[in-house]
């Protein structure tokens, strides 16, 4: 019994994350409800309250589900006994830019974020929890590319932090552009040369020297 109730609310959580992706899509995160979403899943918003503290608490749910494929590969660069550092990130990034083109529901969710959600009061929570999440992502880059510098895939001198913000600005970049006018340019068929750019950028830019 107690097996079959946790089994049940996963599955309510799932069917809850589900339809606020929907909603977000189609409405954007402003203009949705958390009675919306209650509505959409077929469930009371005392059972979104029961998983979710609010709609913040909700949208970084579903921003989470997103990290898992990406963990293995970034932890790999982020290890000093890793011997191809720079290679990990090569590949973390072209999976990434695959990922959106070819999965409807990473494309989606990344739309969300990227094009439907605006930091209004309601979500002041989420706005401080995009902040840290992209402190946290210069610092873990940083150490990849710190790494890299240490094999010996860049240079000594590479200003690692500056380096950091630069090609995190690149990617998100990308992904802002491809996201609002997809037909603009290829993001899957030239996943690599886009992230050869990136690369390229932290191997040969004198401004990223120290």
């Amino acid at each position: 019994m107690v097996r079959r109730t946790k089994e049940e609310a996963q599955e309510t959580r799932s069917q809850i994350l589900e339809a606020a992706q929907k909603a977000f899509y189609e409405r954007g995160v402003a203009r949705t409800t958390l009675a919306d979403i209650a509505s959409l899943a077929g469930v009371t918003r005392g059972a979104i309250y029961w998983h979710f503290s609010n709609k913040a608490d909700l949208l970084q749910a579903m921003l989470d589900t997103l990290k898992e494929p990406l963990d293995e590969l970034a932890r790999a660069s982020e290890s000093e006994d890793e011997l191809d550092p720079l290679g990990c990130m090569r590949k973390l990034l072209i999976h990434l830019f695959h990922q959106v083109a070819l999965d409807p529901k990473t494309r989606r969710i990344n739309e969300i974020l990227f094009h439907k959600c605006e930091f209004t009061d309601e979500m002041c929570d989420l706005r401080q929890q995009r902040r840290e999440a992209s402190l946290e992502c210069n610092l873990r880059i940083g150490l990849t590319l710190r790494n890299a510098v240490n094999r010996g895939q860049l240079p000594a001198d590479l200003d690692t932090a500056r380096a950091a913000i630069s090609i995190h600005a690149y990617i998100d970049g990308l992904l802002y552009g491809w996201l609002l006018v997809p037909d603009s340019f290829e993001l899957h068929a030239e996943a690599e040369r886009w992230v050869e750019t990136g690369l390229d950028m932290l191997r040969l830019s004198p401004s990223l020297r120290k």
